[in-house]
């Protein structure tokens, strides 16, 4: 289910697409050691280093990438394991704490005339707990969860419904993320990228992946917007 406050068209003319966790709440390494834990209760030895570099991705995908082919588990047993972990990670719901600079930074963009949009793998509870952390409600336009793509980031498919929901076609947008997988997202729907690196992802990786503009976090590219893909 969408969580859209406003109509699919905003009648502005440029959007700013945000990944959230590790974007704008300090949640990535939770959800490594939430992972780790669902890992190891259903058999699985994953290393914690390998988890944070999949962090961002879907559950679904997360799983496979992280097992591998030889590996590969039965449907009901990728739903076990990401349920697992959604139920060690809904612990932290309420304790969830904003980047710094998260809200002050979507509050500017928006009243600079951004469409505010927010493209996440988070849905249901999560993602209310996320937008309660953000405390930006009355800056952010739309969100494109998981229950709105049938893929995932790295597939540009999460991007390219934040901008119909926008109704802001792609040259006009940039997507703001701390992954590859976001940054690989955000070029396939030919946007333009900018990375954070509070997520704990490597500037080199960032770069490679498509990242246009990399900043330390929200607060710094909020004291950067002069000189960003935001200005």
């Amino acid at each position: 289910m969408s969580t859209n406050k406003g109509p699919t068209h905003t009648g502005t003319s440029r959007a700013a697409v945000f990944d959230v966790d590790g974007t704008l709440v300090d949640t990535n390494h939770l959800h490594v050691v939430t992972w780790w834990e669902a890992f190891r209760w259903a058999g699985h030895l994953v290393s914690t280093h390998a988890i944070h570099r999949a962090v961002g991705l879907g559950s679904e995908d997360l799983i496979a990438h992280l097992l591998g082919p030889e590996k590969a588990l039965a449907p009901e047993e990728t739903e076990e394991l990401s349920t697992a972990h959604k139920v060690l990670y809904a612990q932290y719901f309420e304790r969830l704490s904003a980047l710094p600079g998260a809200g002050r930074l979507l509050r500017r963009l928006a009243d600079d005339g951004w469409t505010v949009v927010l493209a996440t793998s988070a849905s249901g509870e999560e993602l209310s707990a996320l937008r309660r952390a953000i405390d930006a409600d009355d800056a952010i336009t739309a969100t494109a969860s998981a229950d709105d793509v049938t893929e995932g980031k790295p597939a540009p498919e999460p991007v390219e419904r934040a901008l119909e929901l926008a109704g802001v076609p792609a040259q006009h947008a940039v997507l703001v993320g701390d992954t590859v997988w976001d940054m690989r997202a955000g070029s396939r729907a030919g946007v333009r990228c900018v990375a954070l690196l509070c997520g704990g992802i490597p500037r080199a990786d960032l770069t490679e992946a498509g990242a246009n503009a990399v900043f330390d976090d929200p607060a710094h590219l909020l004291a950067s917007l002069s000189r960003s893909p935001l200005a």
